[in-house]
């Protein structure tokens, strides 16, 4: 792969993109949903031609390989032993997330109070109550305040839905954080829903994700969690995730509950998933370098834009920029008619602070960060 690969612009107009349709025959830099404008690992899309020109399409089965491919990266990248009997395929995570809640059936599902939207939308939708848990910053890192979610908790209390590297805020829980996490869902007896879909975009040196239901088989059993290939090597279109529940009991209910209602995986989604867990490492490690190097350059040019701050982050490619002091009525409309289309805060749960993808080809970042500075400096 030639070192310029993700520098090259990709033309993702007329070709139905979510991102992209929305501000179609506008000059506004689309930077709001998170998938990237890069092309996949060339692996990926080599299996997939490979798969279509086959010419048949027909009812698949998951592949015999995939769950070993699975359990072997998991035991590799995060030194958890996993089973292949654990794992429950999915056409998308957000579809995990609406299971688990129907699953838990809970009365009042806790979840962080600055969080993506479908960890908000999922405990109502599925007939319970959703109640945030205040955020906190502390050293510039976005986390749960432990003491508020102990006190929320009351005998209604079921389950708690946890993402980890955190979206929007782009933190990495360490280990004594997560052991704090989980004694407080011990003694109150507390299931988890762990969204772990950005575990693999680690920008920090030094800094390792760790799976909450690695630390201990207590929290195992009363943990499930969420990964996907998806946000990883830009296949979301594909619809390909995977819920890990270690207890069985547990297991068939998300079983029971999925049953007749949401389908299985689509062929092609298989294909690439198995394709990036066997054979995408290098290319992951490529796109991790270019994004560290985005991520560092937008840290440095923020700052510098009048009534932005952007505090250091672990991972994503994801920027939670705090608007707090531009004084906006309607940030939104602002940044589209300054030509950069972000996530608006509000829909995370706070109106102070709009969200940036980064993953794109440098140009177009630096593009983004002219059109802001000139927008605040004027």
């Amino acid at each position: 792969m030639k070192k310029d690969h993700f520098d090259v612009p990709v033309d993702r107009r007329e070709t139905s993109s979510m991102k992209w349709e929305r501000y179609k025959d506008r000059d506004i830099l689309p930077m709001w949903v998170a998938d990237t404008d890069f092309t996949t690992a060339p692996v990926i899309t080599e299996a997939l031609q490979a798969r279509v020109a086959h010419g048949v399409f027909g009812y698949t089965q998951r592949p015999a390989e995939l769950n070993g491919v699975i359990t072997e990266r998991l035991r590799r990248l995060y030194g958890w032993e996993t089973d292949e009997q654990w794992l429950v395929w999915l056409p998308g995570l957000v579809s995990g997330l609406h299971l688990s809640c129907r699953t838990v059936a809970s009365p009042v599902t806790l979840t962080p109070g600055t969080i993506y939207p479908p960890f908000r939308s999922a405990p109502t939708l599925s007939g319970g109550q959703h109640l945030g848990i205040p955020m906190i910053q502390q050293q510039g890192r976005w986390l749960i305040d432990f003491s508020a979610l102990e006190a929320a908790i009351t005998a209604e209390t079921r389950l708690l839905l946890f993402c980890n590297p955190h979206n929007p805020g782009g933190t990495v829980y360490r280990r004594t954080e997560l052991q704090q996490l989980a004694e407080i869902c011990v003694r109150h007896d507390l299931l988890i829903c762990s969204d772990e879909i950005h575990c693999d975009i680690i920008l920090e040196p030094g800094v390792e994700h760790i799976p909450l239901a690695s630390l201990s088989p207590d929290i195992a059993a009363r943990t499930i969690t969420l990964m996907a290939p998806s946000k990883t090597f830009n296949i979301a279109g594909l619809g390909c995730s995977v819920a890990i529940i270690p207890d069985q009991t547990l297991r068939n209910r998300f079983r029971k509950v999925r049953r007749g209602i949401v389908p299985d995986v689509n062929l092609l989604g298989y294909t690439a998933a198995l394709a990036a867990y066997q054979d995408g490492d290098d290319w992951h490690q490529q796109q991790l370098s270019y994004l560290r190097n985005n991520r560092n350059y937008l840290l440095q040019e923020i700052n510098r834009v009048p009534g932005l701050q952007l505090a250091h982050f672990d991972a994503t490619y994801l920027a939670w920029i705090d608007i707090r002091d531009a004084q906006l009525d309607d940030p939104t409309t602002f940044f589209e008619a300054a030509g950069v289309g972000m996530s608006p805060g509000k829909d995370f749960g706070d109106g102070h602070f709009m969200r940036l993808n980064f993953g794109c080809p440098r140009s177009t970042l630096e593009e983004a960060v002219r059109r802001l500075t000139r927008a605040l400096a004027g």
